[in-house]
């Protein structure tokens, strides 16, 4: 059985690309969708779970988690910088522990190495 992946990001057109120019929504996005592509090629049912920056993304971390048992949750480089987004990060994580205690937790360093965070805790 294929191990189940939740993979949760800020949804790109919230993000601020201020520190980041050559980024746009659009590509983010596209990032996102070939990791996600690639992480079901590699034998992974993965599920996306792209939130707000606001009180709504505790609520749909909490909905997915609620709906399904996961093997691995990635948490996306976007959710833990900068550090105004430290309190959100937390309640994420917080949601993670408290409804997935048996998931392993990692964390990719970009949209483009997600499935490596993946792979580092999780045979597919």
């Amino acid at each position: 059985m294929a191990k189940r992946v939740l993979a949760i990001g800020i949804e790109p057109g919230n993000a601020d690309y201020s520190a980041f120019p050559q980024l746009t929504p659009e590509l983010v996005r596209n990032y996102i969708e070939a990791q996600l592509l690639r992480l079901r090629g590699l034998g992974y049912e993965v599920t996306s779970c792209l939130v707000d920056l606001d009180e709504a993304a505790e609520a749909a971390v909490t909905s997915a988690l609620r709906d399904e048992r996961f093997d691995c949750i990635v948490i996306g480089a976007g959710l833990r910088e900068p550090k105004e987004r430290l309190l959100l990060f937390e309640k994420v994580l917080n949601v993670v522990h408290r409804l997935a205690p048996e998931a392993a937790i990692c964390f990719n360093t970009a949209p483009a190495d997600t499935a490596e965070a993946v792979q580092r805790w999780v045979d597919p």
